[in-house]
């Protein structure tokens, strides 16, 4: 076509009622200026059909490909094979219905807008050699697939640093989790649902199982006493570094279902494993990283950040597999650093209010879920027992037939309390439990309970034995002679 007819196919305007698409649309009637359409003759606020292609050409080397005019080595085999009836067929669409299409635009103004782009792509050493050029009437387009090969490095790149570089002030890690995370509680799943859930009062996740682990008989009495204390979340000189939590900070880990608690824990054979059911009692915002797999992200491909945001998305979905896979307890230590950098983030930088993580469980498979609270939301409230009552636990008794397991607590009141006296709660962690907290009152912990042990539901459990999920692999075993053919 030659330069001129380009020059007045470029001076065509296509008002913003002739595009379909919506963002697109929008911008044409937001930033254009009023003119006479030149498809459907109405004056209106328009583009010219020179920058519309514009548009269209940033789009498409975004999120289309143009598609080979030749088979593959597979489709050429499969031409070549004679019980085939198998016909070839370009794969895409044709570049006019694909520029349609993207913009849901006429047939007339796809026309023209390809026209431009192919004039603009073009040049003459390549239709002299028959190579085919972008936007070629004969092309055709299909979109290109996700990559979050950038996002993944960034990933690898935020992990080494941790390892190796900076630790604790690290602006380049706390920039990386702000891109990741920022604005997450907008995004949803494919099926509508929000990727940060409410928990608590009134929802359908208001009740955590959390298990502990003794060894020990008189250690195990004091905990079925003050369940509250002694299973919920251990004080910060007591808590040890975890997936979602370095050494001394305190925080909850809970199970949907008390045998994933259990596991969770990872009991020897041999030692007892107490569980209870708290109450989550306030409201509080969790972050699914079970649904990230299923993040959808919804956008234009006309705006020019949706290219990043689809790619930070398609990392997303795999972003729950490698904050919880498994980490050997010899690697623990390295391997959790990327895991309790992002729960600090969350926790304190994030600009999203957010509580707790909700992630799948390592330990065991199907729909079972486990949760961290945050130290800021994971301060258990106290049991309400009067003043002076003494506590005690049995753990079985004997009888003639020997040794029999029978666990139960007994709470002995004082006598004669007053009318007008009023039942106090006691300290956390009791100085006959905790040595080492001796003076440490429930008044200084500045952070409102966000859970209530419900003691009935305390149990023991007795880990008799452990079983074990395993894929095998034969070990292949073959001697060689010592000539040319040797493996080594």
């Amino acid at each position: 076509m030659h330069s001129e007819n380009i020059d007045e196919l470029k001076a065509k305007h296509i008002c913003y009622s002739c595009i379909g698409e919506q963002y697109l649309s929008d911008e044409v009637r937001a930033k254009g200026k009023r003119a006479k359409c030149s498809y459907c003759k109405k004056a209106r606020r328009a583009f010219s059909l020179g920058k519309v292609a514009e548009r269209v050409a940033t789009a498409f080397e975004q999120h289309y490909y143009r598609t080979s005019d030749q088979p593959n080595d597979y489709e050429h085999m499969l031409q070549r094979d004679k019980e085939l009836s198998y016909e070839w067929n370009r794969h895409g669409e044709d570049v006019v219905y694909a520029i349609q299409n993207a913009a849901e635009i006429s047939d007339d103004a796809a026309q023209d807008v390809q026209s431009i782009l192919e004039d603009e792509h073009g040049d003459f050493d390549s239709a002299a050699m028959g190579e085919e050029t972008e936007f070629a009437s004969d092309s055709y387009y299909q979109e290109r697939k996700v990559s979050d090969a950038a996002w993944r490095e960034e990933w690898r790149r935020f992990e080494n640093s941790l390892k190796t570089e900076a630790r604790f002030f690290s602006r380049t890690a706390a920039a990386h989790l702000a891109a990741i995370f920022d604005g997450v509680d907008d995004l949803q799943t494919r099926q509508g649902e929000p990727l940060v859930v409410d928990a608590g009062p009134g929802t359908g996740f208001h009740t955590l199982f959390r298990a502990r682990v003794f060894q020990s008989e008189n250690r195990l009495e004091v905990a079925m006493c003050r369940p509250d204390q002694q299973l919920g979340s251990p004080p910060a000189l007591l808590a040890a570094a975890g997936r979602m939590n370095a050494s001394g900070i305190s925080v909850f880990y809970g199970a949907n279902d008390p045998k994933a608690a259990i596991a969770e824990v990872r009991p020897p054979v041999g030692s007892k494993v107490a569980v209870a059911q708290f109450e989550i009692i306030r409201n509080l915002r969790l972050l699914d990283l079970t649904a990230l797999k299923n993040v959808q992200m919804r956008g234009s491909i006309f705006d020019l950040e949706f290219e990043r945001r689809l790619e930070r998305a398609q990392f997303l979905k795999s972003l729950s597999s490698r904050i919880t896979q498994p980490v050997m307890p010899d690697d623990e230590s390295f391997e959790y650093l990327a895991t309790q950098a992002v729960a600090d983030f969350l926790a304190t930088e994030s600009s999203v209010p957010i509580d707790g993580i909700i992630f799948p469980s390592v330990q065991v498979a199907g729909d079972v879920l486990n949760v961290v609270l945050f130290h800021k939301a994971a301060r258990v409230e106290a049991m309400e027992i009067p003043n002076g009552t003494e506590i005690r636990a049995s753990t079985g008794h004997s009888s003639a037939e020997g040794w029999e397991d029978d666990y139960s607590v007994i709470e002995e009141t004082p006598p004669a309390l007053k009318a007008d006296e009023k039942q106090q709660k006691t300290p956390a962690w009791p100085d006959s439990a905790m040595p080492a907290l001796a003076g440490t009152e429930v008044d200084s912990d500045p952070r409102k309970p966000s859970l209530r042990v419900m003691p009935d539901s305390v149990c023991v459990n007795h880990v008799e034995g452990v079983v074990f999920k395993t894929d095998e692999y034969r070990v292949r075993r073959s001697r060689w002679e010592k000539n040319d053919r040797s493996p080594f």
